[in-house]
């Protein structure tokens, strides 16, 4: 979650040209400052390096794109939605987009994990935690994006997917201590961000090596409210 003010605001220091451009459609607000929930098949503002911009110098710019890559028996159905860091660069359809740099950011202020619980009829359903750094400071999140010509469909899709890594302590101990893999987004570090863009260097080796798991905050992890719509 994070309002499209504060995407503006935050992303305004690391863009170099052009702004951050509109959310159209989707889920969420646009810019009214209010809070807007990204959810999986719906539009993402994702901040990618165009280094053909400028005249070939590059720049940053913001591209709307579609949460979860299309699943290859029914386009419309967004899946996978999430990449494993561990993996990334080594198996499809993650491989290809990540070597050629198509690597990507989303800026979130909270962000929610799910925990698999047992109901009282003996049903499993998934509740869901919203954690919440409390500093009000959105965070880079790292994506890897794809264009997907689609039959019959007159425009390509853009979509992208969320990159993944181990749980930190905060996690698997307060929400998925019953996981044998627990894992949460891989969250960059500003100075990281150039790495990861492709811009510094484009060796995807060391774009790769960004891609830790954010140990020793001082987060809180809170059950979501009744009567919200649930967020991914």
């Amino acid at each position: 979650m994070a309002s499209w003010a504060q995407i503006v605001a935050f992303s305004a220091t690391f863009l170099e040209a052009g702004g951050v451009g509109r959310k159209d459609g989707g889920d969420g607000q646009d810019e009214t400052g209010e809070i807007a929930t990204y959810r999986v098949n719906g539009l993402l503002p994702v901040i990618v390096w165009d280094k053909e911009a400028n005249g070939g110098t590059g720049a940053r710019r913001v591209v709307p794109m579609r949460w979860g890559f299309p699943d290859p028996r029914d386009w419309r159905r967004p899946r996978p939605i999430h990449a494993r860091a561990e993996t990334v660069d080594a198996k499809e359809p993650f491989r290809t987009p990540f070597r050629d740099g198509q690597r990507g950011i989303v800026v979130f202020r909270t962000f929610n994990e799910g925990e698999e619980v047992t109901t009282s009829t003996g049903k499993t359903a998934t509740k869901q935690w919203t954690i919440d750094p409390r500093d009000g400071r959105p965070r880079g999140f790292a994506f890897v994006w794809r264009r997907f010509e689609i039959k019959d469909v007159p425009a390509p899709l853009l979509a992208a997917v969320m990159v993944t890594v181990a749980a930190n302590d905060l996690i698997r101990r307060a929400i998925k201590p019953g996981e044998d893999d627990p894992r949460m987004p891989a969250i960059l570090e500003d100075k990281d961000w150039p790495l990861w863009l492709g811009e510094e260097d484009p060796a995807p080796v060391n774009a790769k090596a960004v891609l830790k798991t954010m140990e020793g905050v001082n987060w809180t992890a809170a059950p979501e409210p009744k009567g919200l719509p649930r967020k991914t």
